[in-house]
């Protein structure tokens, strides 16, 4: 069996068995690293509230790097610039199709940038909006609505975009909520208690949906 192949079988079935996650480190400039609370407290909800057994300190991981096949939820955020090479784009495509999951989170100023990456990465495939009836909005927590909305940017309604493959949504960029900032501790935002529980249960929806499907 030709190596490439065996390599390829080992990564999926290690993705498939995998159960943790991991912030993505992209270029551009864009700051990657923000929200730095937000997933340790959603994965510590998670744990509590969904029997999972994540790692509190998610690892990082570059787009660009075979690490990312050992993680089946891969999580993204940021507020502006972000830059995928050929190589990135294509390493991302063969992780989303191989049963990755990728969440881009807009912190507020990604979509220009991360709508016209992930066309690198799926030039076939269409962005589509993701209606609320979809089954990653009623998992253990039901959101009849879609999208909450947790933090307000441009006075627009929430909105949840992705790609399909094979009728399983690999990719979902939750645009004017930002999840993220209801999941970093109280004091950072200092988001009402209600707002906060909305957010870290959409959070657990999206880690239910990606663990079971």
């Amino acid at each position: 069996m030709n190596k490439l192949v065996v390599l390829f079988l080992f990564l999926t079935s290690s993705l498939v068995a995998a159960q943790e996650i991991a912030v993505l480190q992209y270029g551009g400039g864009g700051d990657w690293y923000a929200n730095p609370t937000a997933l340790p407290n959603l994965i510590r909800f998670s744990n509590e509230q969904l029997n999972t057994h994540i790692e509190e300190k998610p690892a990082t991981v570059a787009v660009g790097s075979i690490d990312i096949f050992q993680y089946p939820l891969l999580h993204m955020t940021g507020h502006g610039h972000v830059f995928f090479s050929e190589k990135e784009a294509e390493n991302l495509r063969t992780y989303l199709l191989s049963g990755g999951f990728l969440h881009v989170d807009d912190n507020y100023g990604l979509k220009p940038y991360i709508e016209k990456e992930m066309q690198k990465v799926f030039p076939d495939k269409t962005w589509i909006e993701i209606p609320p009836d979809h089954p990653i909005f009623n998992q253990k927590f039901h959101f009849p609505d879609g999208l909450p909305k947790i933090h307000e940017h441009d006075n627009k309604r929430p909105q949840a975009f992705g790609y399909f493959h094979e009728d399983r949504l690999v990719f979902l960029f939750s645009f004017e909520s930002d999840l993220g900032d209801g999941w970093e501790d109280p004091e950072v935002h200092h988001d009402p208690e209600e707002v906060r529980q909305k957010a870290l249960q959409m959070g657990a929806n999206i880690i239910q949906y990606v663990f079971e499907n």
